[in-house]
């Protein structure tokens, strides 16, 4: 089995309070206990946060007939998930969601493992640097030094699929970018899910969906934020922020979102 990715901070987050209804299914619960955490500790540290949010998995079912394999990539450790008789040359490189400071290949595998299954490719769930320790641009840079390794492996950038969610997706989409500036070959699509793109924190659905996402609150987002760019504050920077990018050349870019979300706005963009 995986192991968790942890960190020794030290470091604390003032408390988050989430607003939503009670929950009545088994993730919500998770987050409505998470909420209590935060209550009861308001000074957190940034490890018991990344303890927490490795528990979420733990509610989600095993994908059947995916084995996986813990090894680096470059320097970079991860997880290869390897559905039965998937296509292994066209992979998968999955950036997991987590403000940039929480999550890990583990707690992102069985996520990973079911859209691999059900696309019929094998999947790379990245461990990159996590901040505070690794501020921004360390994770963009592991995405780049993962793409390398398969390249050196004989796998073309044009058939990778970068996949990211929540400010994994940030980091898929600043990947492309930074590809891009430089006229390097591009990943074949990318996909993101509740993709996470304004360093700003500027959403209005940050408050006007408050009733319905039970996570996130403007004051955590701003939290990872300070977290992820440290003293480096250049927003207008569309690797930082994407929603300044120019997107002129990018490849295929899928981007899943509810209307109930915090999201929501900054996403639809």
């Amino acid at each position: 089995m995986p192991t968790t990715h942890s960190s020794p901070s030290e470091q604390s987050d003032k408390e988050v309070t989430l607003t939503a209804p009670h929950p009545t299914d088994p993730l919500g619960e998770i987050y409505a206990e998470w909420d209590k955490e935060f209550r009861e500790h308001p000074t957190m540290s940034l490890q018991l946060m990344r303890w927490v949010f490795e528990d979420w998995q733990r509610v989600t079912k095993e994908p059947s007939n995916v084995r996986y394999e813990e090894t680096t990539e470059g320097s970079v450790p991860g997880i290869w998930v390897l559905p039965d008789e998937a296509d292994d040359a066209k992979p998968f490189l999955v950036l997991h969601g987590g403000g940039f400071a929480l999550g890990s290949s583990n707690s992102h595998r069985k996520l990973a493992g079911h859209l691999a299954k059900q696309s019929g490719r094998q999947a790379f769930v990245a461990d990159f640097r996590l901040a505070p320790e690794h501020p921004f641009p360390a994770q963009i840079e592991d995405a780049l030094t993962v793409i390398s390794a398969m390249n050196s492996r004989g796998i073309p950038t044009e058939n990778i699929t970068l996949v990211g969610d929540s400010a994994g997706a940030s980091i898929a989409i600043g990947t492309v970018l930074s590809l891009l500036k430089d006229g390097r070959a591009l990943p074949r699509q990318v996909v993101t899910m509740s993709p996470w793109v304004d360093m700003e924190n500027s959403g209005e659905t940050i408050e006007s969906n408050d009733a319905y996402d039970f996570l996130i609150t403007r004051d955590g987002l701003q939290g990872n934020i300070d977290r992820y760019l440290a003293v480096e504050r250049i927003l207008v920077t569309g690797l930082v922020n994407p929603l300044y990018a120019d997107f002129h050349g990018f490849p295929r870019l899928y981007i899943c979102v509810s209307d109930t979300e915090s999201s929501t706005r900054t996403a639809s963009v």
